[in-house]
């Protein structure tokens, strides 16, 4: 499996911790919207969880990350085969904006937005203060979409965990400078 990640893949994280990550992906935006709220769709990139769409909702996020490519890959240490978090809508505006609490930090908002026949998405994590954290968030998201792309485009992802050490190793040097 060829490996085909750009810099322009890569997330950036600003001075108050924010990690922006964007992707173009293969429209229309209707069909990147349901791998966003449906939970049978999402769980096949990211996480499951039954969401109903409107602004105080609780989501039960279920994160099974063997179950994301065939073979996963080897799961580094201190991973855990399932993990759990239960997060609020804050924000949601069908097909293009879904914000969420996620956990210590300042929350995660999806935004997709049409470019031709394509879907820009953006992720937005806020306010990620430790770096230990913010590092497993950046290689984490970048992983995902990574499986989410090519759900999309109908191709076979990189083992997701050997992905998810890649790119830990990338933002690593990337977050240092």
């Amino acid at each position: 499996m060829t490996i085909m990640t750009t810099d322009q893949d890569y997330g950036v994280v600003t001075e108050d911790a924010t990690l922006t990550l964007e992707r173009l992906l293969p429209g229309p935006i209707e069909r990147v919207w349901s791998y966003l709220v449906d939970s049978d769709l999402r769980r096949q990139w990211l996480a499951a969880g039954a969401m109903e769409q409107r602004v105080g909702a609780p989501v039960d996020l279920v994160w099974r990350n063997d179950e994301l490519t065939d073979p996963p890959g080897a799961r580094p240490d201190g991973m855990d085969d399932e993990h759990r978090m239960t997060c609020e809508i804050l924000e949601i505006s069908a097909p293009n904006r879904l914000a969420i609490s996620w956990g210590s930090t300042g929350g995660v908002t999806l935004l997709l937005q049409e470019k031709g026949d394509d879907v820009l998405l953006t992720i937005i994590h806020r306010r990620v203060a430790d770096p230990a954290v913010l590092l497993n968030v950046s290689a984490g998201w970048h992983s995902h979409v990574d499986v989410l792309e090519a759900k999309l485009r109908g191709t076979a992802a990189t083992p997701h965990w050997d992905n998810f050490v890649r790119l830990r190793g990338d933002y690593a040097a990337r977050l240092k400078g």
